[in-house]
């Protein structure tokens, strides 16, 4: 699976932790204060979460679809698998 590129530490959080940490990576790139080496390293793991946030995005509108849209495409009522 695509998302084995993500880092352990990152896979493991929830979707708002994940961006809630890219956000402040954000802030602290654009205050200038980060020495090159930090802000290379932050930017890499910004990279990571945000493809961690995809892919948790892309499985919350799999698990929506599966609710909304019954086998002929109309409105279903199979309940999510919210495990």
């Amino acid at each position: 699976m695509a998302d084995r590129k993500i880092p352990a530490d990152i896979r493991k959080l929830s979707f708002e932790d994940a961006l809630a940490e890219m956000e402040d990576i954000v802030q602290s790139l654009e205050t200038g204060q980060v020495k090159l080496d930090q802000a290379i390293d932050a930017y890499t793991r910004g990279a990571h979460l945000k493809k961690h946030c995809q892919v948790k995005l892309k499985e919350a509108q799999a698990r929506i679809d599966k609710i909304v849209l019954g086998p002929d495409g109309d409105i279903g009522a199979e309940p999510a698998d919210l495990d």
